[in-house]
């Protein structure tokens, strides 16, 4: 017999019209803060940054591809990956559905990683996807925009993630001595990318948009670590489902490797 509280059509609806106006109120201040979002102030950008694409290299600009705006999704798969972040994966599985109607609506989309270009045209590949996917590789793009740092930065405690300076990587965690799988959740993530909690941690995941203006482009936007968490959309369903997040630790993976075992 379940232990989940149990009443009548009437029970349940009354306390699905209480729940109905918080519902309604965390509509109300989401709408207010992507007002905000939108009342930032913008930040010229004038180095020129270039990419690897299926188009062959292209800069920022030729990344709105003809468009006024642009949403990048800074995605972790670094030049030592040999797959790309599953949570990363995961967010991206609802890419393809998404970015068509972002063009007709002049917003450009683009995943933005610093492994070489064949590593992620093999790996999109594999996973069936159609989006727009460039890399970064041998660019300060990644660094410039706080989703990439270096082995120094991580052991001396001079990462600065999400606006916040993280502490020093503790030296155990920082070699490759430690194997993937032994460090816990981070530990896992980074098996499935074949490498290791240090390596796997200096690429970050993000979001980050920007405008193109009388031939100026302009930095309008960034959002990291659970602020990306309103694009996962496996996320957005699992909060309507009756057991929740249901969580004990890390449950997903690539979605052609559930039932591998």
């Amino acid at each position: 017999m379940t232990t989940h509280t149990t009443g009548t059509r009437h029970d349940w609806l009354a306390a699905r019209i209480d729940l109905l106006e918080a519902e309604k109120e965390l509509t109300r201040r989401s709408d207010e803060v992507a007002r905000q979002r939108q009342e930032l102030p913008w930040v010229r950008i004038d180095k020129d940054y270039r990419f690897d694409t299926d188009a062959g290299s292209r800069s920022l600009a030729d990344l709105f591809k003809g468009r006024s705006q642009l949403l990048v999704y800074h995605f972790m798969f670094g030049p030592d990956y040999t797959a790309g972040c599953p949570s990363c994966s995961s967010i991206a599985d609802g890419f393809n559905g998404v970015t068509v109607h972002l063009e007709n609506h002049d917003v450009a989309f683009s995943a933005v990683s610093r492994a070489p270009l064949a590593k992620l045209q093999a790996f999109k590949q594999r996973m069936g996807w159609t989006f727009d996917w460039a890399s970064s590789f041998g660019s300060d793009f990644n660094a410039d925009f706080n989703v990439w740092f270096t082995e120094q930065q991580q052991r001396d405690g001079g990462i600065e993630y999400n606006y916040r300076r993280e502490p020093p990587m503790l030296e155990a965690m920082s070699t490759r001595a430690q194997p993937a799988g032994h460090e816990g959740p981070e530990g896992l993530l980074a098996g499935m990318t074949g490498t290791d909690v240090a390596t796997y941690t200096r690429d970050r995941p993000g979001v980050s948009g920007f405008v193109l203006e009388d031939g100026v482009i302009y930095h309008t936007y960034s959002s990291f670590a659970r602020g990306v968490d309103s694009i996962w959309g496996v996320y957005q369903w699992l909060d309507r489902a009756p057991k929740g997040r249901n969580e004990n630790g890390i449950w997903w993976r690539h979605h052609d490797s559930y039932g591998r075992g």
